[in-house]
């Protein structure tokens, strides 16, 4: 394991803690632990294995949605986070390669006439995202004609497209799938419009010496099998470690 210089270990724990941005939005990526309250993940697992690697305490700065833990970070209120790689996130945040890839689907009612991500982006068509989520911000690129509602949080996305009366709730694979087999009256509809790359990143006034530190833990732990074990160890179905 190399050593890391002290003045990275500054860049990344100024306040002589490393500060992860935790968000439990994302079941994949974490959760509260039942039993505790606390919460637990594979981006949990990373957070901590980087700490150590410092040398430094670990803090965490748990959030619920994708948006608060990614203004975290671009703010400096956290030293690392684990969001999915987006351009506009990118303006703030230096980002590593994926550790993990998740798929965005659409999911609709049984009796909706859409049968393929094809029909989605016409007019009239309503859509319901996440506010802040990797497929918010992507859809907000994609989508030309379809309109883009939007849910306070990832988990919440399914709750409003039924209460408002959305014609396609997006979102990530497995969270449309269980609140389908919960709910029953939905479906997803085939394949998925985007493959959500999950990274971990710094604020991009740490330096590029900082964040190429990161990137090469992301891929030893890519490498190692750590992010398969920790996927396993929690549980966590349908989601690719990144090649």
């Amino acid at each position: 394991m190399t050593t890391i210089a002290p003045d990275i270990v500054r860049a990344f724990a100024p306040t002589g803690r490393l500060r992860a941005s935790i968000n439990t939005g994302n079941p994949i990526l974490a959760a509260p632990d039942a039993a505790t309250g606390l919460a637990k993940g594979v981006s949990v697992d990373l957070a901590r294995g980087f700490a150590q690697r410092l040398g430094v305490e670990l803090e965490l700065v748990v959030f619920d949605t994708a948006g608060k833990s990614v203004d975290a970070v671009g703010q400096e209120r956290a030293d690392i986070g684990f969001f999915a790689i987006d351009p506009k996130r990118g303006e703030g945040i230096l980002f590593t390669p994926p550790y993990v890839l998740i798929e965005g689907c659409y999911a609709v009612r049984e009796a909706s006439p859409l049968r393929g991500n094809d029909e989605v982006d016409r007019a009239g068509t309503r859509v319901m995202v996440g506010k802040g989520s990797a497929y918010d911000l992507y859809l907000s690129r994609e989508l030309k004609a379809a309109e883009i509602l939007r849910a306070p949080s990832s988990p919440a996305v399914v709750a409003y497209f039924l209460e408002q009366g959305a014609d396609v709730a997006a979102g990530v694979k497995q969270q449309l799938e269980a609140d389908a087999a919960r709910l029953g009256g939905l479906r997803l509809l085939p394949g998925r419009f985007m493959v959500i790359q999950q990274a971990m990143g710094c604020p991009r006034s740490r330096g590029e010496a900082a964040a190429a530190v990161l990137r090469a833990y992301v891929q030893e732990m890519k490498a190692s099998g750590f992010v398969r074990e920790a996927l396993q160890r929690h549980g966590i179905g349908g989601a690719t470690v990144a090649p």
